[in-house]
């Protein structure tokens, strides 16, 4: 082949937005604009995929009250109409599944369930006092009718929060207010990285320390990484699942001007990480890890395990080689992973293992004990990773045939399963702005 042809190759590279590739935008589908579709790719016709998402978002956001739906409209205020996510069995709304259930709906062009839900977060959940501790982020637990069940942040929400936030701005474009999309996700951003400190008796705080609360930015500068919490403490320490690559990768692009080049380290950084977390033989991660990726166990019953929280970690691996394809070490962690759940048994596996393989069975009053939705689903989405296709093929077969969560425990796995149906079939995607980077 001449170089001249590969120089034509070269410049035929669009992305979504019809602009060329640069350089540092790796071969996924920000460059390429291309969403592989696991479905389809199985068999499944385009009718049935849209129908399957169709139903699960019906259900979990417009289902019966008492037992499908986790998504409740709340009246309105001088914004406009509030709804609220809510993890039904523990009646309480998350900033977790509230950035979550807003992800959704950029996703699926549900502009004004969106913006209710962004306005109950801001109605009840924003910390908007400069005197408290966690001012300019989000309390990460409230009642259902507001009020706050602690005052403390959790940086995986603030982080579907801004990301949620740059998708709306570019598909819809920015409003007024706190419809200013773009300035509301820069100033998350910002508080992330730039917070001072700021420390006040505690009250409701679920990381406090001879009774202050204490609280500064939500990452740690060096290694550049996302914290479990941004309460300061002697030891801080990170989740595996807040680690989102795909996203920092976007927010070096698109997120404040002065820490761009930050989060572009902070994607390489958790790249690496992922690699040194996870167990080189099952690729299972622990739901808290020390900086240099080995479990921090304390007094929270799945620290050191692969628990609820890690189900998330493969999903994030395998959506940024998805997106970027900058991190070989992704492919063989998804075999790893798939390779391991697979000997565990395709529809039976549990909800908690050591980081080893054993089956610690159900954490009560944490997890469940059946075969959890939510992990079929991070399962299948590694599957977007995976070399060994014909394996990845059938996790995402288990998760088409798993049926859409409902009762007691459908919120976490309610959001997994139809965020990973999304993954699997090319509906969850970078939105960027109109007319290019």
């Amino acid at each position: 082949m001449s170089l001249r042809l590969l120089s034509h190759l070269a410049a035929a590279l669009f992305s979504s937005a019809g602009l060329l590739a640069q350089p540092g935008d790796g071969s996924g589908a920000y460059a390429t604009g291309n969403y592989r579709n696991l479905f389809a790719e199985n068999g499944h016709s385009e009718r049935e995929i849209r129908a399957k998402i169709d139903a699960a978002y019906q259900q979990l956001f417009h289902g019966d009250p008492q037992t499908q739906a986790i998504a409740f409209a709340a009246g309105s205020n001088e914004n406009g109409p509030l709804m609220y996510i809510t993890d039904w069995a523990n009646h309480d709304a998350r900033t977790e599944g509230m950035s979550y259930g807003m992800m959704i709906a950029v996703q699926r062009d549900k502009k004004a369930e969106f913006d209710a839900i962004w306005n109950w977060a801001k109605t009840y959940m924003y910390i908007s006092d400069p005197k408290a501790p966690s001012y300019q982020y989000f309390a990460w637990s409230c009642k259902t009718d507001g009020t706050h069940n602690s005052e403390g942040a959790a940086p995986d929400g603030e982080s579907y929060f801004a990301m949620a936030l740059l998708f709306a701005s570019n598909r819809w474009g920015d409003g007024k207010g706190i419809y200013d999309y773009r300035a509301e996700a820069h100033k998350l951003l910002r508080a992330m990285v730039h917070r001072p400190v700021i420390s006040a008796p505690a009250k409701n705080a679920s990381h406090a320390m001879n009774g202050q609360h204490t609280v500064g930015p939500m990452v740690n500068q060096d290694p550049p990484m996302i914290l479990f919490v941004p309460e300061v403490m002697p030891q801080p320490f990170t989740d595996p699942s807040y680690h989102l690559p795909a996203f920092y990768e976007l927010w070096a692009r698109w997120g404040p001007e002065e820490d761009r080049a930050f989060w572009a380290k902070a994607a390489e950084t958790s790249r690496v990480f992922f690699v040194k977390t996870t167990n080189p033989k099952t690729g299972l991660a622990p739901s808290y890890a020390n900086f240099d990726g080995t479990p921090h166990v304390n007094r929270f019953a799945q620290s050191g395990e692969f628990g609820y929280d890690a189900w998330r970690t493969a999903s994030n691996w395998s959506v940024d080689w998805s997106w970027w394809r900058k991190a070989p070490e992704e492919q063989q962690l998804s075999d790893r992973i798939q390779h391991f759940f697979a000997s565990q048994g395709i529809d039976k596996y549990g909800p908690v293992y050591s980081l080893d393989g054993k089956d610690l069975g159900a954490t009560p009053g944490l997890t469940h004990e059946d075969h959890p939705a939510g992990l079929a689903g991070t399962n299948a989405v590694a599957g977007l990773a995976a070399t060994d296709k014909a394996l990845a093929k059938k996790f995402a077969e288990a998760l088409w045939n798993t049926p859409i969560p409902s009762g007691q425990n459908r919120y976490y796995d309610g959001m997994l399963y139809l965020m990973s149906l999304m993954h699997l079939s090319g509906e969850f995607r970078i939105w960027k702005p109109k007319g290019g980077d």
